[in-house]
């Protein structure tokens, strides 16, 4: 199965941001655990590369690995040989969306209104991720209608309560941040019990939608 046919199918991207490295390999594990295995590692994010190569490493095809707040072509390089498999941004840039593609990986570019998102997918994205999500599920079904070719990913203020209805709207996957992975939290044995029952939480919520 190619990159992005396991992005749309499993429909959730995990996004670890600020995490210390030795914690993010806990965080994964608990990830894979409760059922998701797309994660994106953003590139602010401590030691972001080598963590990126380790959980390549580690967790081989138990898990998809992205970068995510790709600003420019040369990081998103330096991502896609660490281990990367796909490239999130949380805006268009034509060059990172090349670069990625050029290497074989997907591009996940960000966009937000119906111009942008155009755009973003003329130059070549695979998938726009719509960012930020402040504008709830209703603005991803009033971008499908004009454009309905286009593979939308809302992120930020995906919860529980409204991810349902996200799918619902259209959209073909969701990015899921704090949400689901609170970098901010101590991660002790309760925190990776707590962790893994929401992802399952997460995971139904997807499969509630495909039944």
């Amino acid at each position: 199965m190619t990159t992005l046919n396991r992005i749309l199918e499993n429909k959730i991207i995990a996004i670890i941001r600020g995490a210390a490295p030795n914690d993010v390999m806990k965080i994964t594990e608990a990830l894979i655990n409760g059922g998701v295995t797309t994660i994106e590692v953003t590139m602010n994010s401590p030691k972001a590369l080598s963590v990126i190569e380790k959980i390549t490493e580690e967790f081989g095809d138990r898990v998809l690995v992205g970068a995510g707040t790709v600003l420019d072509a040369e990081t998103a390089r330096h991502a896609i040989l660490a281990g990367a498999k796909f490239i999130l941004s949380p805006t268009v840039n034509s060059d990172t969306i090349t670069l990625t593609k050029k290497y074989g990986a997907v591009s996940i570019p960000g966009a937000f209104t119906p111009t942008e998102i155009l755009s973003a997918y003329e130059n070549g994205g695979d998938i726009i991720k719509v960012f930020p999500g402040i504008l709830g599920p209703s603005y991803i079904k009033d971008i499908l209608g004009p454009l309905p070719q286009i593979p939308l990913l809302p992120t930020g203020g995906v919860d529980l309560e409204n991810i349902h209805a996200y799918f619902t709207a259209g959209a073909v996957g969701c990015g899921i941040g704090s949400a689901l992975v609170n970098s901010n939290h101590q991660v002790d044995e309760e925190y990776i019990e707590q962790l893994t029952l929401k992802a399952r939480q997460f995971v139904s919520k997807v499969k509630e939608r495909s039944e």
